[in-house]
């Protein structure tokens, strides 16, 4: 799934494959225009004081060594001392501001893009890795740091040394320069042909390495699942494969950037030996002073180290434009569900009121069947209606698209008479509460589990919630209380512990109408009952639509909803439709058939035990 625009990706091609992409960067750096001056002016003053530092060295031997006389020695020591010290002032200085610089970008990067993948609906991650997204907000981010922080300042350094090296070297002998440029060539060539290949390799490295994310994620996530199959083997050996790609990927690159330094190290400092040799016969001769023979040589130096320099930095430049180019990929996805420019305001007070009409809908990873075909029904304000139907028959997909989650390709859905494309989707997910089949339990305390459901919900409040959820004894008994720390997705609770946290939560969020995806049906006897008292008290005066497995949930129903194969076959309460001798019928009768058996089975062991 791609979901930039046709601009947007006709401008990454033609970027993709260049430097040209950092200068996307721009945008998160403009806003530090003093600490970026700063910067630069440290950067000049640096890189200026290290030209000096070749006249100086001019100076040195030939009115110093050449005279004879202390006295100039002496002098022209002190002046390179103080120049010294000026030039460990600016690197302090240049040091601290890009640093600075390349830590707040990247922290205004990685909250930009959290930003955004936080707006972009579940149709995306059907098709996206959630390992691939998190390894480009923490990797790929990682990697623009020491680019943004660093490396960007080492390439501005090295350009101006090369520049200000080449006019000195211009003014120190034109004859030896001359030598020089001939070199430069050679030099340039293996920067630009390497460099595309260490760009192409820094992206096939990084990819691999999101891999290895996703890989061990799901298994971390699936830690007792693993277990309990004795699957550590199977998946050491499959991560060790992944392990290797990733390897193998990052030691191209490697290969890459080292064959790209050795060269234009070797080509560089084999000139500069030849052009020494060219010197020294340029001073026996008398042509050049030995003073200006050796600033030539420190500028050579200079300019040679600038090149080698800058080809190594390429490499980071490159690696960056892979990382830079994956985040472009990521910011260009547009999110399917959206705000209109003039969204309708919903009624107010609320009422809870929800009609499908003749919706149609299929999921993006499974275009080829329909989920829901033709669905209509409505839910008056204050009403309680169940879902019943065989597994995949659409069920949840209607709560997916009461939260608009999706979109229907066909038809129309309306929440207290307004169509929802026209609705803010903030302001419709507002008004809905959603207590799902598997609750889901943040890394936090249960205080701030339950003020999930209303941030500024008060201590107070969030206590009276966990009483009406009858959530309050267990969470006493939690080492710090309401402040004990739950553990990774609630993993130091019961699933009726966890369920009631979730319960809680919709009841502090007080919405109008109520989203229940059967929240007992995975629970035991006790647990269950204690979890449909929480519920019976949050469906109190508000719309609720629940998905139902079990006969006890729908008999408590105001009306029942059939659904098959996406479509609804029957509607009634639980006598008419038994009546009827439709589906509902059939599903009824093996429920209570199932019930039966197991009550037989119990008076059975009960007869027999009495009986020994």
């Amino acid at each position: 799934m791609s979901g930039a625009t046709p601009g947007v990706q006709a401008a990454d091609a033609r970027a993709r494959g260049s430097l040209k992409l950092l200068g996307e960067l721009w945008q998160f750096v403009r806003p530090y225009g003093w600490p970026l001056a700063g910067a630069m002016v440290a950067l000049l003053i640096a890189s200026g004081t290290v030209l000096g530092l070749g006249m100086g060295l001019r100076r040195l031997v030939d009115d110093g060594f050449a005279a004879g006389d202390a006295g100039p020695l002496n002098q022209a020591v002190l002046v390179l001392f103080g120049v010294v010290i000026l030039l460990a002032l600016a690197i302090y200085a240049r040091f601290y501001l890009v640093s600075w610089i390349g830590e707040r970008v990247v922290a205004d990067i990685r909250r930009k893009v959290f930003d955004h993948i936080l707006t972009l609906s579940p149709a995306y991650y059907e098709l996206t890795r959630t390992g691939e997204v998190l390894s480009r907000l923490t990797t790929d981010t990682t990697l623009l740091q020491t680019v943004v922080g660093s490396s960007v300042s080492i390439a501005i350094r090295n350009f101006l040394l090369l520049i200000g090296g080449t006019v000195l070297l211009v003014i120190t002998s034109p004859k030896l320069t001359l030598l020089v440029f001939l070199v430069v060539p050679l030099v340039l060539l293996p920067i630009l042909t390497f460099g595309r290949r260490v760009r192409r390799l820094s992206r096939t490295t990084q990819d691999r390495v999101a891999d290895l994310g996703v890989y061990a994620g799901e298994a971390l996530d699936a830690i007792r699942t693993v277990q309990a199959f004795v699957h550590e083997d199977e998946d050491r050996r499959r991560f060790g494969q992944r392990v290797e790609h990733a390897f193998e990927a990052a030691r191209q690159r490697i290969a890459a950037r080292a064959m790209l330094t050795a060269v234009v190290i070797v080509l560089v400092f084999g000139a500069v030996s030849t052009i020494l040799w060219i010197g020294g016969h340029d001073v026996l001769s008398g042509r050049i002073s030995a003073g200006e023979l050796s600033a030539f040589v420190f500028y050579a130096i200079v300019v040679a180290g600038a090149a080698g320099a800058f080809s190594e930095v390429i490499g980071d430049l490159q690696r960056a434009a892979g990382a830079t180019e994956r985040l472009l990929d990521l910011l260009a996805v547009e999110p399917d569900i959206t705000a209109p420019a003039k969204p309708a305001a919903l009624p107010s007070p609320p009422r809870g009121a929800v009609a499908f009409e003749a919706v149609a809908f299929h999921y993006p990873s499974r275009p080829e069947h329909s989920a829901l075909q033709g669905l209509d029904f409505s839910v008056a304000p204050g009403e309680r209606v169940a879902i019943v139907g065989p597994s995949g028959a659409g069920k949840t997909t209607i709560f997916q698209l009461l939260l608009r989650f999706y979109d229907p390709q066909g038809g129309t859905i309306r929440f207290d008479g307004v169509a929802l494309p026209d609705v803010d989707p903030a302001a419709l997910r507002a008004r809905i509460g959603l207590v799902p089949q598997e609750p889901v339990v943040f890394s936090a305390s249960a205080l701030e589990n339950i003020r999930y459901g209303r941030p500024d919900a008060s201590d107070e409040e969030v206590r009276a919630a966990a009483v009406a959820a009858g959530a309050l004894e267990f969470i006493e008994r939690l080492p710090e209380g309401f402040d004990t720390y739950l553990g990774e997705k609630g993993v130091r609770l019961s699933g009726g512990q966890r369920q009631r946290i979730a319960i809680a939560r919709a009841i502090l969020k007080d919405p109008p109408l109520l989203l229940l995806d059967e929240a007992t049906s995975s629970l035991d006897a006790e647990s269950e009952r204690v979890v449909q008292q929480a519920l019976d008290r949050l469906m109190v005066g508000r719309s609720t639509l629940v998905i139902a497995h079990r006969l006890a949930t729908v008999l408590k129903a105001d009306r029942i909803l059939v659904i098959d194969q996406g479509r609804l076959v029957e509607s009634g309460t639980h006598a008419q439709l038994v009546a009827a001798g439709g589906l509902y019928a059939r599903l009824a009768t093996l429920q209570f058939d199932q019930a039966a058996a197991l009550g037989a089975a119990a008076n059975d062991g009960a007869r027999v035990s009495s009986g020994s």
